[in-house]
């Protein structure tokens, strides 16, 4: 049951053409039957974090898909994509380093975007990590937009 597998989801386009593919893997681990908890953060996926427990069920290629969320694991997905135009220039590193003594983690990606998902752990401080999010976007560091949030992260707004 220690097996790490791929979980797909399915991705929506919008009129832009975003995002960039039809679906998303997140690595998971099983952890029942048809239940698998979500072991990476996502690009793309909305509405789901690490840790958060899904169900997954095999097409006729063997291929696991989402069928739906069975538990929250607590954690938020923030995604930013830093301006190139700004003080940062682009820099994902400087997005990272930014949030690090929040205890935030955050993996950078270069193509099609230049973006870094960030995340945020359950017991994280959510108000300073919004406030500089909201101090970045303001200042022109970045923008950024909410992947899976909490009912915490929610009351801060």
């Amino acid at each position: 049951m220690n097996d790490v597998v791929r979980v797909r989801f399915p991705l929506e386009r919008d009129d832009f053409g975003w995002p960039p593919a039809e679906s998303e893997a997140l690595w998971a681990r099983p952890v029942g039957a048809a239940a698998f908890r979500l072991d990476n953060t996502p690009w793309f996926v909305r509405g789901v974090a690490a840790d958060d427990v899904v169900e997954a069920r095999p097409d006729e290629d063997g291929v696991l898909w989402f069928v739906q969320l069975l538990e929250r694991g607590g954690r938020v997905v923030v995604r930013v994509i830093p301006r190139h135009d700004g003080p940062l220039r682009g820099d994902r590193q400087a997005v990272v380093d930014a949030f690090v003594p929040h205890g935030v983690s955050g993996e950078g990606m270069a193509t099609p975007i230049s973006m870094v998902a960030l995340d945020i752990g359950p017991e994280g401080p959510l108000a300073a990590i919004k406030g500089l999010l909201d101090d970045g976007e303001a200042d022109g560091r970045w923008h950024y937009e909410e992947g899976c949030v909490t009912e915490r992260w929610l009351r801060l707004s």
